[in-house]
């Protein structure tokens, strides 16, 4: 037994060597290891290692993709400029007479009206009109010249009309020539119109109609059954029309102030005549005609440059052209000239109605919208002349035609505004009729 413990002792001692041995040799290439990773970031104190470089690789793409999809989002061919800095939706668009302002209605409770100078400019100068407090513009038409506007208003107590106007510069034209212009003024207001209705559309017209003196006059149309005519400059009501049609659409007046025609909830359109005194005030306003054939709601309408045809879209898929220039005090019916299927089906096929209808100042181009897609038809042949199918980010809540060519690069373009509750209002080229 004594001559045992020495060799277990031996043993133990030749173990624990062996041990510190494998475990120092251990260690010492661990230590190695972590000094071959941390010594190039102690002589390098700006690495770029791989895993660096390949996230900003991928962000860069991404980015690039971002820039073409919204590059070919906005740069549709017929796309001349986007009019920005809306605080909300923008409600509704009119062109002055001379197609060189454009007025927008906002939600953000502002009237803005933009200088077209030159349909491609970078920046648009525009004058701001802020409405009372808690007014909403729904709706907007000038007033005979680019100095006065009409604007419909929604608040907690019912809809509004304000018109705005400014005295004419008697200044030089040096002074016309600076940025800051007087602001527009209140020169007539009526409050709770319509029952306290909302106002859906709101048009403006000069009178020019047999004895008419060539006033301006608005129409409002609300979402009741009623319309109301104004007279442009002192506000005065100059008629009353009832549709009777459960729900009012829209309404719209003839260019030359003869005719009121409204969309309403049956498929039927209703036309009345504005009949004019020797003086050339309004006398009356008396039902005309209707236009039967449609099989169910007319959805919108407008009338020919003319004034002597309508144009109207249906939820039953088709578009008539309808005459009205018919002796309808000898019970003449008008007639139905052309009808066309609407050219604008959903994925599974089925034909979409179109929200809102626009001729052109020439009558050849009639722009149509469904939500966000803006189309433009050959108005003689139904035929697509072109489709914007996201022609903004949202749906379009207005349309209108310049009623002149406007400046753009040293030539003249026919223009269509368009406006949208993506806070924005596009301006886009006539499409080649042909």
């Amino acid at each position: 037994m004594d001559a045992v413990l020495p060799i277990i002792g031996f043993s133990v001692i030749v173990g624990a060597l062996i041990a510190f041995f494998v475990f120092g040799t251990y260690f010492r290439k661990r230590k190695s290891v972590i000094q071959s990773i941390t010594k190039p970031e102690t002589l390098n104190p700006n690495p770029k290692p791989i895993p660096t470089r390949k996230p900003h690789h991928k962000s860069h793409s991404h980015s690039h993709h971002a820039t073409d999809k919204d590059a070919n989002k906005k740069h549709h061919p017929l796309d001349l400029n986007t009019l920005k800095g809306h605080g909300d939706a923008v409600t509704g668009l009119s062109f002055s007479p001379d197609a060189r302002s454009l007025a927008t209605a906002c939600g953000d409770g502002i009237v803005r009206i933009f200088r077209l100078d030159d349909a491609s400019s970078k920046s648009f100068k525009f004058l701001r009109i802020n409405l009372p407090a808690g007014a909403h513009p729904t709706a907007i038409s000038f007033v005979d010249d680019a100095s006065s506007v009409a604007v419909a208003s929604q608040a907690l107590l019912g809809a509004s009309v304000y018109m705005y106007g400014e005295e004419k510069p008697k200044s030089t034209g040096e002074q016309k020539q600076q940025t800051k212009l007087p602001l527009p003024e209140i020169k007539w207001q009526h409050h709770k119109v319509h029952d306290k209705k909302a106002i859906l559309t709101l048009v403006g017209t000069r009178a020019t109609y047999g004895t008419a003196d060539g006033s301006t006059i608005i129409l409002s149309c609300s979402e009741g059954t009623d319309i109301i005519l104004w007279h442009g400059k002192t506000g005065k009501i100059l008629g009353n029309v009832d549709t009777n049609q459960l729900k009012n659409t829209m309404a719209t007046m003839s260019p030359n102030g003869r005719f009121i025609a409204a969309a309403a909830f049956t498929a039927d359109v209703k036309v009345w005549e504005i009949v004019y005194s020797k003086d050339g005030s309004v006398k009356e306003v008396s039902k005309a005609m209707q236009l039967k054939g449609h099989k169910s709601a007319v959805t919108w309408l407008c009338f020919s440059p003319n004034s002597e045809q309508i144009i109207t879209s249906s939820k039953d898929g088709s578009i008539r052209i309808w005459n009205i220039n018919v002796r309808y005090h000898l019970d003449e019916d008008p007639k139905t000239l052309k009808v066309f299927p609407i050219p604008l089906h959903d994925a599974n096929g089925t034909t979409l109605h179109y929200d809102r209808l626009s001729l052109s100042p020439d009558g050849k181009i009639l722009a149509a919208t469904h939500g966000s897609t803006l189309q433009w038809l050959c108005s003689g042949t139904g035929k697509v002349l072109d489709t914007a199918e996201k022609a903004h980010d949202g749906d379009i809540t207005d349309m209108t035609w310049a009623p002149t060519t406007i400046p753009m690069e040293n030539k003249q373009v026919a223009v269509l505004a368009t406006s949208s509750i993506d806070k924005k209002v596009k301006l886009w080229a006539a499409p080649s009729s042909s």
